[in-house]
């Protein structure tokens, strides 16, 4: 008898009872036992033909149709395609506060290569190097064959360059797909948009970062994913910066200028409408650093933040303004002007050795720009609260101004502060300071004695800033830089239409190893118009600036910085929306005409 586990023990128990064959029984048993197996077996066979079908079938499907589209598409280069992932966030554009492009972003492409990939390397280096003339053929050559399996050859393309890359038609040449920071209006506003580069990057995309100004300033929201959609907003008028560029550019050569700056702001917002420096440069080509003699030499040094100047007597209405807001003096009072003024073993002199006095009234000594008679105003107001009125105005620290480079601009102040330093600095000597930093001291004055921050970005409405001056202190000191252009230094200042108010200032130009030259000058005007309600304040700076247009050279601000400040003026007031006030004459007399 056959012997299985399956046998169950009751079932051949009740067989023999019964008489029949136990393992007959058992027999059967096993054979439906088989049958069911092959049954099931031959299910799961099926189910999984079935779904193998299904599966060869989505795929032929998928690749049939992916074949479809690209037939009906444009052509392209496979390699290309296949590292073109998709690039993430745009970084935002800037505009200028009309909403007009200054800076954007273009597709473009990147060449590296694959040497293993490549099919013949040295007429690739010698087809690269016709397409690129600063590549050497066969150092590229060596570099293809010294077992390196990826090199950059390029970072940015143009579409010419690249389509004849593409020509060459080898698989070891593979393009990148990027974004590059492009500026438009090629080196309009350079020193405020800085300039951007590649940070971070791969072959399927690129990040871009700020290197200078308000590119790099503002980096962080210039890459903000949820802003990229909103363009940055600058408070720069693109038609203005253009403006005052081109008269800044064509004075700078005609008074034989070595470098200018030109601010020209708002000062009730202290929104900064055009801001130029020159030398300047192509962000779209930023030029590297100088690596020796003088940065301040080099094109992307900034003079009207990080130039730091002795400013002359353009700082000599803040003391008369200080005095008056003391209740030391009024426009009327009579200061002693008599010159040298001698204050221990040093003497102030008067320019040209001149002598104003006896007497001047405080009017006078900013319309003659008279030295002693502001000495003597210093002296009268004392060192403590000279400085304490300078910190007001915000010359003892940089300009919170948008731009990288700012905070580096900090003005260069006396160790100590005796009474000959008191005396020095109500003048302008002595002490440096930006031209920005003078155009938000001038935008106080100008606006009614409200302290302003400057700012690159579009304001609606004016900044709450602290009161320096009382508004008739303020009216005062304005009525008194208006004299200056009316019957003072700054007589080339007029403008017909615009009553331009103002102060000129001439300081000679401190050597690096000590001492002042005795030919070379920093000139600067500092001027607010109109003058009846000073909406705008302009600051225009030359380096090293000589008059040759009259019979001797001549070197005062009077001369240099002021013609070219009333033409920047003449040009831009249009723009900003001022009417010409014309003041007709009475007439000479009247004729009667009988009709």
């Amino acid at each position: 008898m056959i012997r299985t586990p399956l046998r169950p023990l009751a079932r051949i128990l009740s067989a023999r009872a019964k008489g029949e064959n136990p393992d007959a029984i058992e027999r059967e048993n096993l054979r439906l036992r088989h049958e069911a197996m092959r049954d099931k077996a031959r299910t799961r066979a099926e189910l999984r033909l079935l779904l193998l079908g299904l599966a060869f079938f989505m795929a032929y499907g998928v690749i049939g149709a992916r074949m479809g589209l690209l037939a009906a598409s444009e052509p392209m280069e496979p390699r290309a395609a296949a590292s073109g992932a998709q690039i993430l966030s745009q970084r935002a554009d800037i505009a200028d506060r009309n909403g007009r492009i200054l800076a954007t972003n273009m597709l473009t492409h990147s060449l590296y290569a694959h040497p293993r990939d490549m099919v013949d390397p040295a007429r690739v280096a010698r087809e690269l190097a016709a397409i690129f003339p600063d590549m050497d053929a066969a150092a590229l050559e060596r570099r293809f064959t010294d077992g390196r399996s990826f090199m950059w050859i390029r970072k940015v393309l143009s579409p010419e360059q690249m389509q004849k890359v593409h020509e060459i038609g080898d698989p070891g040449l593979l393009f990148g797909p990027r974004e590059m920071r492009v500026y438009p209006n090629g080196d309009l506003a350079a020193h405020v948009l800085g300039g951007a580069s590649f940070g971070a990057e791969g072959v399927h995309s690129a990040e871009v970062i700020g290197t200078a100004g308000i590119e790099k300033a503002l980096d962080a929201r210039l890459r903000d994913p949820a802003q990229a959609g909103e363009p940055l907003m600058l408070s720069i008028d693109m038609t203005i910066q253009a403006a005052v560029e081109e008269i800044l550019g064509a004075g700078m050569q005609m008074m034989n200028a070595k470098g200018a700056a030109a601010i020209l702001m708002d000062s009730r917002t202290g929104e900064i409408l055009s801001l130029a420096s020159l030398p300047d440069f192509d962000p779209n080509d930023r030029p590297n650093p100088l690596v020796k003699g003088d940065p301040g030499d080099s094109p992307l040094f900034n003079r009207a933040v990080q130039g730091v100047y002795e400013l002359g007597s353009t700082f000599k209405i803040f003391a008369t303004a200080q005095a008056m807001e003391l209740g030391l003096v009024n426009a009327d009072t009579m200061v002693d002007a008599n010159a040298p003024m001698q204050w221990g073993k040093h003497r102030i002199k008067e320019f040209q050795n001149k002598n104003y006095g006896p007497l001047l009234s405080v009017t006078d000594v900013i319309v003659k720009s008279s030295n002693v008679g502001t000495a003597r105003l210093a002296l009268q107001i004392g060192g403590l609260r000279q400085q304490a009125f300078l910190k007001s105005l915000g010359f003892f620290d940089p300009t919170p101004l948008e731009l990288v480079e700012a905070p580096g601009a900090k003005p260069l102040l006396p160790p100590k502060w005796p009474e000959i330093v008191t005396i020095t600095t109500s003048y302008g000597h002595g002490m440096s300071a930006s031209p920005m930093h003078l155009a938000a001291a001038y935008a106080t004055i100008a606006n009614g004695g409200i302290a302003v921050k400057p700012t690159l970005l579009k304001r609606d409405t004016p900044a709450e800033g602290v009161r320096v001056l009382s508004e008739p202190v303020a009216r005062a000191s304005v009525d008194m830089l208006r004299q200056v252009v009316t019957r003072g230094t700054a007589s080339m200042a007029e403008v017909e239409g615009y009553a331009v108010a103002g102060k000129t200032g001439t300081a000679d130009k401190p050597k690096r190893t000590g001492g002042y030259y005795k030919d070379k000058v920093i000139n600067t005007f500092a001027a607010m118009f109109p003058a009846d309600d000073p909406r705008y304040v302009l600051i225009v700076t030359l380096d090293e600036p000589v008059n040759t247009m009259g019979t001797e050279p001549r070197r005062t601000a009077g001369w240099t910085a002021v013609p070219v400040a009333a033409e920047i003026i003449r040009r831009s007031a249009p723009l900003l929306g001022l009417r010409p006030v014309i003041e007709l004459g009475p007439p000479d007399g009247i004729t009667a005409v009988r009709n």
